[in-house]
């Protein structure tokens, strides 16, 4: 069985996650951007006897990249992503210049991720999907077996992703919730990049954007 937990991070409030199994753990989009959130998050391994495997990206955006150093660092791990959001990435010390934040830029990804992957977490697994639309390498994680799926900024609780990035599409970002997320069925559990989660059944209901 997998456990989720969820920790809000950084100015753009960025929703980081911590997949385990008790043992074994992941981190998907590390917003920790300074040594209080880097503390949390390092705390909540150890406090339960976690042992830090992969780092995985749904996308690029500055926002849930601000602690791919930091982790590379303190743990030796690379970032892996979908190779159609590496640009975003490498980009990531001049969006935050735009900012005006502080980032140390992520390093250089040498694994990639693409759909139909199977992401290792212990003996249970994640699969992934590729969800375009909010970035062109957009991707999601998928867990069959405990019921819930980690949207990154696709989905949120009665909203959508933002489209006025480099790379955004309404359309594109449309067609992937409908024909990616919305078959993962109504029961499904959605831990979204930002704010609270949702269910696959709520959003077909009540979401404007795709009612």
């Amino acid at each position: 069985m997998l456990h989720v937990a969820k920790f809000t991070f950084n100015p753009f409030q960025e929703n980081t996650y911590v997949v385990h199994d008790g043992s074994d753990a992941l981190v998907i989009d590390p917003g920790c951007w300074n040594s209080t959130e880097q503390q949390e998050l390092e705390d909540y391994l150890k406090d339960n006897g976690l042992n830090l495997r992969r780092l995985v990206l749904t996308h690029a955006h500055i926002d849930h990249i601000l602690g791919c150093a930091w982790i590379h660092d303190r743990f030796g791990l690379l970032p892996e992503l979908h190779e159609a959001d590496l640009p975003i990435l490498k980009g990531g010390e001049r969006t935050a210049n735009m900012y005006g934040i502080p980032y140390d830029p992520s390093p250089t990804p040498t694994t990639f991720i693409a759909a139909g992957d199977k992401i290792q977490v212990g003996a249970s697994e994640l699969n992934v999907l590729f969800v375009p639309g909010h970035a062109p390498g957009h991707i999601a994680f998928h867990s069959p077996a405990d019921g819930f799926v980690i949207s990154g900024d696709v989905l949120f609780k009665n909203s959508v992703g933002r489209v006025d990035l480099p790379g955004g599409d309404m359309d594109t970002l449309l067609r992937s919730i409908r024909e990616e997320l919305f078959p993962l069925g109504d029961a499904v559990k959605v831990y979204s990049g930002h704010g609270p989660e949702t269910t696959i059944g709520a959003e077909k209901k009540s979401n404007p954007f795709l009612r």
